[in-house]
């Protein structure tokens, strides 16, 4: 049984109706958020600044151009009863975050990426941090945050990452053919993330709506 009574878009006054009244609710009541008004800003863990690092997390988010979706999932548990077979949500995993960075010339973001990836394994003598120093194993960031912004540039709504580690550096193609930005790609990890309006992040949120 279908429990639509009326189409929304055909024949309903509420979203398309005489333009003598007015503009239909479908060109100005129905507007979304931009994919392109966003900010992502990161907390430096404490380990790679004790190595030097001397650029803060602003430039990081003003490096920050694109962010691939991301989100949470839930195993299913299969269950079978004589001829049926149903579903329970079994174990949530976090999706990867993979965040690509303008190769800026000042400050050189490159380089503070690669100081952080290094902090977990160094190539140069193949030693992996060993995760029992300082506060969330060293090398995790407390907490990485995707801003979504309004029109006006204010704070809209949050998605938080806690436990933030990178688990891949990348470096974009070297082409003379190309005309655009030489950029850095880096996959992360994190342990738990919350999605939250502007209001509710403003008490603990990186940033508040004003």
């Amino acid at each position: 049984m279908s429990h639509i009574n009326s189409p929304y878009f055909v024949g309903n006054d509420a979203y398309r109706n005489n333009l003598e009244n007015g503009l239909p609710l479908i060109s100005e009541g129905l507007d979304s958020v931009r994919a392109y008004q966003f900010e992502m800003h990161f907390d430096i863990p404490e380990v790679v600044r004790a190595a030097g690092a001397t650029i803060g997390e602003d430039f990081l988010t003003l490096g920050a151009k694109q962010v691939t979706a991301v989100g949470f999932s839930t195993e299913a548990i299969e269950v079978n009863r004589v001829n049926d077979k149903v579903f329970y949500p079994g174990k949530a995993s976090p999706e990867e975050l993979t965040v690509t960075f303008d190769n800026l010339y000042q400050p050189q973001i490159a380089n503070l990426l690669w100081q952080w990836f290094s902090a977990i394994y160094d190539p140069t003598n193949g030693k992996y941090n060993s995760g029992r120093t300082g506060a969330l194993g060293g090398f995790k960031a407390q907490r990485a945050t995707l801003v979504s912004l309004d029109p006006h540039g204010q704070p809209l709504m949050e998605t938080r990452f806690f436990g933030v580690y990178p688990q891949a550096w990348k470096t974009a193609e070297y082409n003379y053919g190309q005309n655009d930005f030489h950029t850095i790609e880096m996959t992360f990890k994190y342990d738990f993330m919350e999605h939250v309006s502007s209001s509710e992040a403003a008490p603990g949120g990186a940033l508040t709506s004003s």
